[in-house]
């Protein structure tokens, strides 16, 4: 993908963000091409390398994204008992950085908490999956944050 400075981008683990910059720059002694990305919390350099597909992305269109909001009310898929191995599916599920991902991850982790107690890492994965479907709903749908918010809650009580 080829982005351009001031462009609207999704990052797979910290969200909605702007191009700030594009540069060469040298890590460990390779030379290659760098998005600045702004976010709400931090600034990144995002390489543009093979794996940049998974880590950056432009929004989701709003008919698609509306597609994707239908996850949130179908039925979740099971995830494992043992915290290490439903970490590793999340995480797996995670790994393209889309939309489609980040409603099955609230979906299923919302069913899960209905017959039993979420640790930590199962709270904190929530909180940022829920932060990240939000920012992008609010650019994509072109409603404010709150609104988003409280229509992501509705559907999940349809449940």
């Amino acid at each position: 993908m080829n982005f351009q400075t001031g462009d609207r981008v999704m990052h797979s683990t910290y969200g909605m963000g702007h191009v700030q910059a594009i540069e060469e720059r040298t890590v460990n002694d390779s030379t290659a091409m760098y998005y600045m990305v702004k976010t709400a919390d931090l600034t990144l350099w995002v390489p543009a390398d093979d794996k940049m597909k998974s880590r950056l992305r432009y929004p989701t269109s709003e008919p698609k994204f509306r597609e994707m909001l239908s996850l949130l009310t179908s039925s979740p898929e099971s995830l494992p008992d043992d915290r290490r191995q439903r970490n590793i599916k999340l995480l797996d599920l995670l790994n393209d950085g889309g939309v489609e991902s980040l409603c099955k991850v609230i979906r299923d982790l919302t069913a899960f908490r209905l017959t039993h107690s979420w640790n930590d890492y199962d709270g904190g994965l929530m909180k940022r999956a829920i932060k990240t479907l939000v920012g992008e709903w609010s650019v994509s749908l072109s409603i404010g944050p709150r609104e988003a918010e409280m229509e992501l809650h509705r559907l999940l009580e349809q449940k």
